[in-house]
């Protein structure tokens, strides 16, 4: 098994890169997707969370308002830190459980939007960076993401630096292109992997 960590600032592309890996024969773990799923109503994430952060985080039908609670945490990094600190290893059990259920010849890729911040690069085989310039993000975040200029400002100012995620990088994708040359770009990076997969099996 190669265990892959992909990351990338917000807006970088880093879901379309992790699609396009899927179409490739990778099995993926997506961070972000379970961190949904722990924090779903009726389990102890989401009471953990309303606990810390009272009940005006909650929808009318009792589910996470994501968009209120994203404003408050992301303008405040205790507050940022007081729910990673709940969501985290929640999400790291649930990630561990569902790749020890992977093929032992698989190629499993983590989509960990925080690898950088939280320092996981050494839980990889190697690490993907998919990187794109800071105007691409936002204009990516404002005009298909539907948030105002302001808030994507704070979502990009929150993670860590674009230098930072870089030097973490065994690969780089640069995602400043088109989606067809992203995916030639990809279909490149997937052969690598598969290199590296079998040479690591045959040790």
């Amino acid at each position: 098994m190669l265990k892959v960590g992909l990351t990338g600032g917000i807006g970088a592309g880093k879901s379309e890169v992790s699609r396009l890996l899927v179409e490739c024969g990778a099995v993926l773990i997506d961070a972000d997707r379970i961190a949904r799923e722990v924090v779903e109503p009726g389990t102890p994430g989401l009471a953990a969370v309303v606990e810390a952060f009272g009940e005006e985080i909650l929808t009318e039908d009792g589910s996470l308002d994501r968009p209120r609670l994203g404003s408050i945490v992301f303008a405040d990094p205790a507050k940022l830190a007081t729910l990673n600190s709940i969501v985290h290893p929640l999400v790291g059990a649930r990630s561990r459980e569902l790749e020890e259920a992977a093929d032992q010849d698989a190629v499993v890729v983590h989509d960990v939007p925080l690898l950088t911040e939280n320092g996981l690069a050494p839980l990889y085989d190697l690490v993907i960076v998919v990187d794109a310039g800071p105007e691409t993000q936002l204009d990516r975040l404002v005009r298909l993401r539907g948030m105002t200029e302001e808030d994507a400002r704070a979502r990009m100012a929150a993670q860590a630096t674009r230098e930072q995620r870089r030097e973490i990088a065994d690969i780089v994708i640069d995602n400043d292109v088109p989606l067809e040359e992203l995916e030639r770009r990809v279909q490149d990076v997937w052969a690598e992997l598969v290199r590296r997969s079998r040479a690591s099996s045959r040790e």
